[in-house]
């Protein structure tokens, strides 16, 4: 059932003991997301568990609070699930079989299935963090320095730092009331810039393996499957890399997981790259998605690419 945001807050009001979860792969939106949501509801004597199907990646280490987020083990006693920042039911499996409680989705994919019992989204936001920001002014809670720290990070993660064509005046009016209220802009910055020498070797491996198709409209990278588990967060930004050449409309980055599955993400200029993730069972946003594709690498290579060309052939580029 799709319900306002005042709804969604009254449904925390109401609720006692409250699980919030987030998307597989975890982000800065998601993440911080999470961190900000939990500190006042857990202030305000209501028992709340964080849980999350991955491990928070040391890049988002810094994060206040997120020492409390575990994965889930056995069943899991509550009133609400609360989904942020995922847009179906595939990015919470293991949670969702452990919390057998009533789920509400808050999310700004506007690939979201509406897979929860209630849903809000709000597809014109930059991230699920401007939707936390004003939830919590709804509920008249109080923001503190690290739940700006946390917030600000969800905000600034998922608009390239107010650079990607989702940032509009209302994200930067939210940058500026977090700001306001503790959290720094070059200390935050100067956390998620800063990178582990192997992930800076990576790179040079992945700048390698870059393909141009489609007369330059597509290029693509891969990530070898032996950069293991900390590959995937410490190659998060490598995709920018492909998008950044002159005439590419559509970046495409690889890493297999093992010999049949590969995951996949998606950058693009001016084309929906949602639809191409949302072909292979994935989501996110217009310009920025991904999916995992149920082949090797060179399968999934040739699908994608064909289903790219299409795309770029039905958007006219």
């Amino acid at each position: 059932m799709e319900i306002s945001l005042r709804r969604a807050a009254r449904m925390l009001v109401e609720a006692e003991k409250i699980v919030i979860t987030a998307h597989i792969h975890p982000d800065g939106d998601s993440l911080g997301s999470m961190l900000a949501l939990h500190a006042p509801l857990a202030a305000c004597g209501k028992k709340v568990t964080l849980l999350l199907d991955d491990e928070v990646p040391d890049v988002y280490r810094f994060l206040p609070g997120a020492d409390l987020i575990r994965r889930p083990q056995g069943e899991v006693a509550a009133d609400l699930l609360v989904i942020l920042d995922a847009s179906d039911a595939d990015r919470i499996v293991g949670v969702g079989e452990a919390v057998k409680a009533k789920t509400l989705n808050i999310d700004h994919h506007i690939s979201n299935t509406k897979f929860a019992d209630y849903w809000y989204i709000d597809s014109q936001a930059a991230a699920t963090g401007e939707i936390i920001l004003d939830l919590l002014h709804l509920l008249k809670l109080e923001i503190s320095k690290d739940m700006a720290v946390n917030l600000f990070t969800a905000i600034a993660t998922d608009c390239g730092f107010f650079r990607y064509a989702n940032t509009s005046s209302s994200t930067l009016r939210h940058a500026a009331d977090l700001i306001d209220r503790g959290a720094q802009p070059h200390v935050i910055a100067e956390q998620l810039e800063t990178k582990p020498l192997a992930s800076i070797m990576t790179l040079r491996s992945v700048l390698d393996s870059l393909e141009i198709h489609a007369g330059g409209r597509i290029a693509a990278v891969t990530v070898d499957i032996d950069t293991g588990e900390n590959g995937a967060e410490s190659t998060e930004g490598y995709i920018n890399y492909p998008r950044n050449i002159e005439g590419v409309e559509i970046a495409v980055m690889f890493k297999p997981v093992d010999d049949s599955a590969t995951r996949v993400s998606f950058r693009s200029r001016r084309c929906d790259v949602s639809r191409l993730a949302l072909a292979f069972g994935g989501g996110g946003h217009a310009r920025a998605s991904g999916c995992t594709v149920n082949s090797a690498l060179a399968g999934a290579k040739e699908q994608i690419l064909r289903a790219a060309e299409r795309l770029l052939a039905e958007a006219g580029l």
